[in-house]
Formats: C-alpha cells, sequence, structure tokens
C-alpha cells in the first residue's frame, strides 16, 4: 500500500465517521475533502473541482426544480386529495392506494418531498377513519424509497451510477431500465405491509413535547369564524353583474366581507383576489364573511341576486390549498393605531381582507368593523397563499406573527397544473426518445416550468437542494482519488479473492450488502459515489458486463429501510408516526433481505451478466 493511498483511505475514514457524527455538517465536510485532496498532491485543482461541471450534478439540481413546480401548481397535493376520496374509509384500500401514489409521484419528484407532502394528508386521513398513524407512516417512507428504484431520475444514486457508466465509455441507464424491477419490488413492497402494519399499530404514540404550528382550524377557533362564512353565486339576473367589486360596498353597507371569488376557467375554478376593481361576472362565486350577527340572510340574497351553495368543513377550509390566513400584529410605533378596520385598507393596498381581531386573547366579535386599534391586538388576515406571502416584509405598521401549518401545502400556482404536467410530460418524452442528453431534457423542463409560471426564479433556487449537491460534488473526486492511487484495484482483487470463485451471483449479494451498509451511516448519494466504481471495476476483474453490477448498487442504494436515520425520509415520519428505533429494524432489515434476494434474481435476468 503506498503513502498516498494510505492518505486518501485515512481521508475517506475521517469522511465517513464526521458523517456518521453529523459535525460539521456533510456539505461542510465535503467541502473539506475538496481542499485536502489537492493540498496533498493527490489531485490537481481541476481534477478536485470537476465535480462542479458534472452533468449528472446539473440533471439533479434540475429535478429538484420540476418537482417544486408540481408543489407550486398542486399537482402533488390534489393526488394526496385522489387518495382520501377514493379510500372510503378501508385501510387496506388506503395502504395500497397510498404507497401507489407516493411511489408513481416519487418517480419524478424527490421522494422526500413527496413523502412530506402526503405526511399531512394521511394523518387527517388516519384520524377521519380513527386508525393509528404508526399503521400508515412507516408504508409510506417505504413507498418513498421504493419510488427511487422506478426510474433513471427517481433518486440522485441512479443519476451517478448512471453517470459513472458513462465516464467507463458504456451506454448507461435508460430512463425506464430500473422500471421492471421496480415494479416488483413495488408490488411486493405493497403486499408486505399489509402483513407487516400488525406490528407497526402497537406502536406507543407519546405526546410530543415540542410546540406545534398552529392550523387553520385553531385560528378559525380562536377568532370564533365559524358559521360566519357562506357561499354564494352569482345569477344571471343579479344587479352586480358588470359592477366592481368596489362599487357594490357589501362590507361597509351589508356587513359583509367578500373574502375570495370563485370563476370557472376553462378546466377549473379560479381562485380570485377581491380587489376593488374586479367586475363581477354572472356565475361568480363569491366566499363571504358576514361580520354583521343576525343579519338578514334571505332579503340578502333577493336583494343582489345570489344563490347559497353548500359548504365543506368549516370557513372555507376545502379551500385550504388556495385560501389561507395569517396573524398580524401592530407595533407600537405603527400608524395604523387608532384606526378601525375599515379605515386600515387590507384589500386595496394587499388583497387580503381582516376578518378577525383578538385583544387581550379574546376575539372581538361584535362590531369588529368600528373597533379602534391598540397596541397588542392581533388581526387575522384572509386571501390568497400568494397574497399572504406578498404580505411579509412590506410595511413597516404590522408584522405577521406566524403563517399556519397549511401554508406548506398551498399552490401559489394551481391555475398553472396542467401547464406543470406538460412541462413534465415533455422531459420525460425527451430522455426515454434519447433525442437530447438526460441534463438537456431536464433544463428544457425547466424552462418550460419558468415560460408556462409554474415556477418563478427566486422559488427555483429556493427548491434546489444545495446541501446535496456540494455532497455530491465533494465526494466525486474520492472515486477518481482511489482510481489513480490503486484504491479501487485493491478493493476488487479482495472482493474477486473472497467471492470470485463463488460466482457472480455470490458477488452480486456481496454488493448489495455491503452498499446497504455502508448506507446505514452516510447518505446513499455518497454511497453511490463510493460504490459505483467498485461495483464496475469488479465486473471487468470478472469478465462481466457492468450493467448488473451498477444496477445492484443503485438498488441497494435506495434500500435504506433499516434505520431511521438512513435516510431522510424515514427520519420525516419517526415522529408523526411515534416510532422507536426498533421499529424501523423489526420492519426494515427483513424487508431489505428480501429486496436483496429479488434484485441479485433479477437483475441478471433483465441485464445478462455476459
Amino acid at each position: 500500500m503506498n503513502p498516498q493511498l494510505l492518505w486518501v483511505l485515512l481521508l475517506l475514514a475521517a469522511t465517513v465517521s464526521l458523517f456518521i457524527l453529523n459535525r460539521p455538517r456533510m456539505d461542510v465536510v465535503a467541502l473539506l475533502v475538496l481542499v485536502a485532496l489537492p493540498l496533498s498532491g493527490v489531485l490537481s485543482v481541476a481534477e478536485s473541482l470537476a465535480g462542479f461541471a458534472d452533468p449528472s450534478v446539473v440533471l439533479i439540481a434540475a429535478l429538484f426544480v420540476i418537482g417544486e413546480g408540481l408543489v407550486r401548481t398542486g399537482v402533488a397535493f390534489r393526488i394526496g386529495e385522489w387518495l382520501t376520496l377514493k379510500a372510503a374509509n378501508d385501510e387496506t384500500r388506503l395502504l395500497v392506494l397510498l404507497m401507489l401514489a407516493v411511489a408513481s409521484l416519487g418517480s419524478v419528484m424527490s421522494s422526500t418531498g413527496v413523502v412530506a407532502i402526503f405526511i399531512p394528508v394521511v394523518l387527517n386521513v388516519a384520524a377521519r377513519m380513527q386508525v393509528a398513524p404508526a399503521r400508515l407512516m412507516m408504508p409510506l417512507s417505504f413507498a418513498g424509497l421504493i419510488s427511487g428504484m422506478l426510474t433513471l431520475v427517481a433518486t440522485p444514486p441512479n443519476v451517478v451510477v448512471h453517470s459513472e457508466l458513462v465516464r467507463e465509455g458504456g451506454a448507461g441507464f435508460g430512463f425506464f431500465s430500473f422500471t421492471p424491477i421496480g415494479l416488483v419490488i413495488l408490488a411486493m413492497g405493497v403486499a408486505y405491509m399489509l402483513l407487516a402494519r400488525r406490528w407497526l399499530g402497537r406502536a406507543e404514540e407519546e405526546p410530543g413535547n415540542a410546540a406545534q404550528r398552529r392550523s387553520l382550524s385553531d385560528l378559525i377557533r380562536d377568532y370564533r369564524l365559524a358559521g360566519r362564512e357562506r357561499r354564494l353565486r352569482i345569477r344571471a339576473d343579479s344587479r352586480l353583474v358588470g359592477l366592481s367589486l368596489g362599487e357594490v360596498q357589501l362590507r361597509s353597507q351589508r356587513g359583509t366581507n367578500v373574502v375570495a371569488i370563485e370563476r370557472q376557467a376553462r378546466l377549473r375554478a379560479k381562485i380570485l383576489s377581491p380587489s376593488a376593481n374586479l367586475l363581477l361576472q354572472a356565475g361568480d362565486v363569491l366566499l363571504v364573511d358576514l361580520f354583521a350577527p343576525g343579519s338578514d340572510l334571505l332579503a340578502l340574497y333577493h336583494e343582489y341576486g345570489l344563490e347559497p351553495l353548500s359548504l365543506q368543513g368549516d370557513y372555507f377550509s376545502e379551500r385550504a390549498h388556495e385560501v389561507g390566513m395569517a396573524e398580524v400584529t401592530l407595533p407600537p410605533e405603527s400608524a395604523l393605531l387608532g384606526k378601525s378596520v375599515l379605515e386600515l385598507g387590507f384589500r386595496s393596498q394587499y388583497g387580503l381582507n381582516v376578518v378577525g381581531l383578538r385583544r387581550n386573547r379574546e376575539a372581538l366579535v361584535e362590531g369588529l368593523l368600528d373597533a379602534k386599534l391598540k397596541v397588542g391586538d392581533t388581526l387575522l388576515v384572509v386571501g390568497t397563499w400568494k397574497a399572504i406571502r406578498q404580505l411579509q416584509g412590506q410595511g413597516r405598521d404590522f408584522l405577521v406573527l406566524s403563517l399556519p401549518a397549511e401554508v406548506d401545502e398551498a399552490a401559489p400556482a394551481a391555475s398553472q397544473a396542467p401547464h406543470a404536467l406538460l412541462s413534465l410530460g415533455v422531459m420525460v418524452l425527451l430522455m426515454v426518445s434519447g433525442v437530447v442528453p438526460n441534463v438537456l431534457a431536464a433544463l428544457i423542463g425547466c424552462l418550460l416550468m419558468g415560460a408556462f409560471r409554474c415556477i418563478d426564479m427566486d422559488s427555483a433556487y429556493r427548491a434546489i437542494h444545495w446541501q446535496s449537491l456540494v455532497l455530491i460534488v465533494g465526494m466525486l473526486p474520492f472515486a477518481l482519488a482511489l482510481q489513480k492511487t490503486g484504491g479501487i484495484a485493491l478493493a476488487v482483487q479482495g472482493l474477486v479473492a473472497l467471492l470470485g470463485g463463488a460466482g457472480p451471483y455470490a458477488v452480486l449479494a456481496c454488493l448489495f450488502l455491503l452498499t446497504a451498509l455502508i448506507g446505514l451511516f452516510i447518505s446513499n448519494t455518497a454511497t453511490a459515489v463510493l460504490m459505483a466504481p467498485v461495483a464496475i471495476a469488479t465486473a471487468k476483474a470478472l469478465g462481466a458486463s457492468p450493467y448488473p453490477f451498477a444496477m445492484i448498487v443503485a438498488l441497494a442504494a435506495s434500500a435504506a429501510f433499516m434505520t431511521p436515520i438512513s435516510s431522510p425520509v424515514n427520519t420525516l415520519v419517526l415522529g408523526p408516526g411515534h416510532y422507536r428505533f426498533g421499529d424501523f429494524v423489526r420492519v426494515g432489515v427483513p424487508f431489505t433481505v428480501l429486496v436483496m434476494i429479488v434484485s441479485v434474481l433479477l437483475v441478471p435476468w433483465l441485464l445478462p451478466l455476459h
């Protein structure tokens, strides 16, 4: 063993140890590696920084943006709503549909993001069906992990392994190369969780001590809004048709506040902000808040030509993905102190309506419109999530105290959902056809998302998980350093000497097991970076095709089922599912063994060894 190889191995061991300790952060450790390798003379500066120009890094960044576009347009959330509708109070059907939906969506966007979207959906469904969340949260995380085995772009390790094949002169994997194996593992995962859920239903649900974010239902209760909401359609013979909302003056004359307006578009109802100059049309549906207690509703309907419609839930909660709330308080130097709610001008300036006022922790209902504001008063404003987000930091006369938990589910570009699906379809079509390289197909998808206003530049940059990209860039030089110093050759010699006589199937099983075990301690992306060169070199030493060996590493990198810390997906459900560490070990280890057996048998059949 030469001194340079010894140094690289010591640096690798130190890096893995720091990853396990998570001190400092993994991306910081990766940057330290980028500095240490060229300073020691193992690599040149250009070789160390080559990862920043790697197509796989750009592709992964672009896929983060595509996934954010699906979230912002509400595509992901609508799948959750569909799941709730189709489950129909049947736990078995819910579990099957949940895993299929999560795996399908996770095959084209970040599995971590998909699981984060579905957690509140599953909690709500579980509460309605009176099912322990523990019986659903682990199936949710397992489906998120399995989604990484369905397509080339489903998870960064797949892209990393594909890029390593290309660097070695191969053609790489196709978009659907993983799909046959992934579908088998998904079917096995669904069947397994239908049996394993009985082990999860008894998981202790200990109350958490951490403060929970307030939800819309909390705000509705605290400000006593329930029962004040109405949903009114403007009839064709209504005198409101053709008038602007400012001309109608429903708020000042009838104590009726228009919170939002539903207007039917070509494909779906569109939510409009109630600006004063908005012209009303026949068929518009007004979402209104009744300030004045004891209002003569029949007279209101008759006078303005309005038709009442049914409502679901409390205070427009069925529109929570488009219409939201925020609490606002007035600081001592605010120019709004002493003014009434009517005098504030929130609708004209910010597109929001003030519907609630709390003073000394008590909600003020009667006389709300005329109450003079004091220091310490808290106002509740209602409007579109876009307007609420823009409210933050816009004025010195008020402070936005908090946003409810539902802001994470909001879809600020909901009307662009068809265009988001079109952009996604174009990207997938380009990748499948091979007309352009995958990285260009993903960038074209991003540009289409931006052109259709599914996502803006600020949201696109925020969507990219820079820590993951820096981690990949920092770990890529290790593969080159091990290759230059003879480390990969040494590892392959040891593996072939140990298992070469047992046949390629035993080598594949050993590679899967080794990759899965390393993935318990460091990220699956870093594991793929380290193991892909070893797998390909091992295939060459055995005189076999590199594709089944590379595929095994990619599948094993996604098989992070064994502990709650082996993947961010598992960590996300740990709290909501009230799991302990041993729950994942008890359920995850047997399933990992099953996945290994299936992978070792199927991969050589689909991708011949010779």
